[in-house]
């Protein structure tokens, strides 16, 4: 009998093939629906029965309590934080910046988030990172109020390394026609308010990693800015999740605009909620630079200006707001959970002058 022929790793014999020789184990998929089944019915909401399994996730607005709905949807991933979730091991929080990245762009627009559905690819499915990604996916769905109705898990051998995944997240909301915030409201004399980061959120990594391989530290050394946790754990931070006080500020009126300090910084996301003939004069003495952004900015020597413009610096969310409507907004979201600074104001623009002026930064590092 002549011995079987192996080309290059290739088996050339006649034996029965399977999908998993091919590098794609079904059962591992079935373990985890059967575990991602309970996790969307925590999510259920008016207008989602929480069920999964099916070809397609079913959302009634009717139900959910909307009369004549506009429909706003967001997609985004998490960017290369997924590169340190996966070198750290640590994969619970990158669930929540997936739908924290979504939802937050649909608040924006005065739009309730509704449902959302995750895409989860990777070369070999490991199990239990899944479960700990879609863990984090239903935890950041409940701290939203967004029901997670569906989703699709991709094992594709030969398109990532070993131990590699990525992630992106498709929200959808809604908000009633006449309460949409589509065009600029905002005002010259609005006051703007920012709401407090819980970190790095999901912005800037690559920059970051780049801090990290300068610095000489470990992910598992402690941070040198929280020693009470790793330097891993500390840079996967989730991010913040501002939904529901952001929703309650739209229900005590004055709100004219929102703007999610995402890539950019404060330089760049604020313009987008107000028009081109308005500035922001934004002091960033009103509120302390977090420590993580201290460190970043020294060991990088990262100059103050690509600080703003990389970074959320501290504040995820700014808000502007009518003058006479300030201190009930503010109530708002202070009850709501949530760190206000008064940070500045709108202006009439000049000509050739920037949408964003910022006053302070010689009190950042140099």
């Amino acid at each position: 009998m002549a011995e079987e022929e192996t080309i290059t790793g290739l088996d050339r014999s006649n034996r029965p093939l399977t999908y998993k020789d091919a590098g794609v184990d079904i059962d591992a998929a079935d373990r985890l629906i059967d575990f991602i089944k309970p996790l969307t019915k925590s999510t259920r909401r008016p207008g989602a029965d929480g069920s999964i399994g099916g070809f397609g996730g079913v959302f009634d607005p009717k139900a959910a309590g909307f009369k004549d709905p506009v429909f706003v949807a967001a997609t985004d991933g998490v960017g290369t934080k997924l590169r340190l979730a996966i070198d750290t091991g640590i994969h619970s929080g990158v669930g929540i910046d997936l739908v924290a990245m979504c939802v937050n762009d649909l608040v924006v627009q005065g739009a309730e988030p509704l449902f959302f559905l995750d895409y989860y690819a990777t070369g070999k499915l490991d199990v239990e990172a899944a479960r700990a990604v879609v863990a984090g996916i239903a935890e950041g769905c409940r701290e939203s109020g967004c029901a997670l109705i569906g989703g699709e898990t991709a094992e594709m051998p030969g398109m990532y390394e070993d131990g590699d995944f990525d992630l992106a997240g498709f929200a959808v909301g809604a908000a009633e026609r006449e309460n949409l915030i589509l065009e600029p409201r905002a005002e010259a004399g609005d006051i703007m308010l920012g709401l407090a980061s819980s970190g790095v959120h999901s912005n800037g990594f690559s920059l970051v990693r780049r801090i990290v391989d300068r610095s000489g530290l470990a992910w598992s050394d402690p941070a040198p800015f929280d020693r009470t946790r790793s330097l891993g754990e500390a840079l996967l931070t989730p991010t913040r999740i501002y939904v529901k006080s952001c929703l309650a500020a739209l229900k005590a009126g004055g709100v004219t605009g929102f703007a999610h300090i995402t890539g950019g910084g404060l330089l760049e996301n604020p313009p987008r909620s107000y028009a081109e003939t308005i500035a922001a004069e934004i002091d960033v003495t009103a509120w302390e630079l977090p420590p993580v952004f201290r460190w970043l900015a020294e060991t990088g020597g990262v100059p103050a200006a690509e600080l703003a413009r990389t970074f959320n610096c501290g504040i995820g969310m700014t808000i502007t707001v009518s003058p006479d409507k300030v201190e009930a907004v503010t109530e708002a979201l202070t009850s709501s959970g949530e760190t206000v600074y008064r940070i500045g104001q709108l202006v009439e623009r000049a000509e050739g002058t920037p949408p964003v002026a910022i006053t302070g930064l010689g009190t950042w590092p140099a």
